[in-house]
């Protein structure tokens, strides 16, 4: 089986669009979804420096209209049948668009609410990430509990980002585990901890005006690694998730139990093949970074089938 991987906050670097703007068709499609966004996602992807695209509310937009764009293009090139397909954190919702649980209206409408309502839970209060790379799981999750702070993305292949306080990520990096670095991310806030609580509502209730449907395709959710069928239950996961754990390192045993043959990562891609090149060894992966990738992607499609 073929994974498809939609990537998650970090992914963006300045000017990524550029390329993509070549493209018959991108400019309209990155058009329409600036509107439904609320984020003029073309300014963003193109002239926008790293500071810019690092706030909230324009990176997970703008990284979530990235995926939905390289999903597009692969879709016309290759035939996916019964690819599966996972987000990590706010690429879940770029996952929920391409199984066709939510229109793509709907679904960078609800990122757009998200980025905005976790900008500002996270402007409540100095808080942020660092990942927690190397060292034995078991010590780095004692060490990171000690601190006070939660591991918000349990990523596998030797990678759990702690989030909480920016003293107690002071402290943790004073204090790392053995054989484990303690690296600061460039994010604004504790995502998926009960600092991001104040923003569920607003998610929420935007929500409510989406009629889901069941996935067309292979679904895991970061909630415990487990497949979703039911669309409806799929939404209120992505709700819940602004404020819990993301646990990729669940979606990716689960890759493996259904007989993984291939990971394709969409734009703006990289960070979760490396991961994968470490937790799912011999499992070869393409990360689309630019249009250039495409043509790899579909021979690797091709191939896992």
């Amino acid at each position: 089986m073929i994974v498809i991987a939609c990537p998650g906050q970090g992914s963006q670097t300045p000017g990524f669009l550029n390329e993509w703007l070549e493209l018959p068709g991108a400019r309209d499609f990155l058009g329409e979804a600036s509107e439904r966004a609320g984020v003029d996602l073309v300014q963003h992807g193109t002239e926008s420096d790293a500071d810019t695209i690092r706030d909230t509310a324009v990176a997970q937009p703008l990284i979530v209209a990235a995926s939905l764009l390289a999903w597009r293009e692969l879709s016309a090139r290759t035939a996916l049948g019964d690819a599966g397909v996972a987000g990590h954190s706010v690429g879940e919702f770029a996952a929920a668009a391409a199984v066709g649980i939510l229109s793509e209206s709907d679904a960078l409408r609800l990122v757009g609410v998200r980025g905005r309502a976790m900008a500002r839970a996270a402007a409540e209060a100095d808080t942020g990430m660092a990942a927690v790379v190397g060292g034995v799981e078991a010590d780095v999750l004692d060490r990171i509990a000690a601190h006070g702070l939660t591991p918000a993305n349990r990523n596998g292949g030797g990678q759990i980002v702690a989030a909480g306080s920016v003293e107690a990520l002071a402290a943790l990096a004073e204090d790392a585990p053995r054989g484990a670095r303690v690296i600061r991310l460039q994010v604004a806030g504790a995502f998926h901890t009960e600092y991001m609580a104040g923003a569920i509502s607003a998610l929420r209730e935007a929500a409510e005006g989406v009629t889901p449907a069941d996935p067309k395709h292979p679904l895991w959710t970061n909630a415990d690694g487990s497949r979703v069928t039911d669309g409806a239950r799929f939404v209120e996961l992505l709700v819940s998730q602004v404020a819990n754990p993301v646990r990729w390192d669940a979606c990716m045993e689960s890759f493996q139990e259904a007989g993984i043959t291939g990971l394709v990562e969409l734009a703006p891609g990289g960070a979760l093949t490396g991961i994968a090149k470490r937790a799912l060894k011999g499992v070869p992966s393409v990360a689309i970074t630019s249009p250039a990738d495409l043509d790899a992607a579909v021979a690797l499609v091709a191939e896992a089938a």
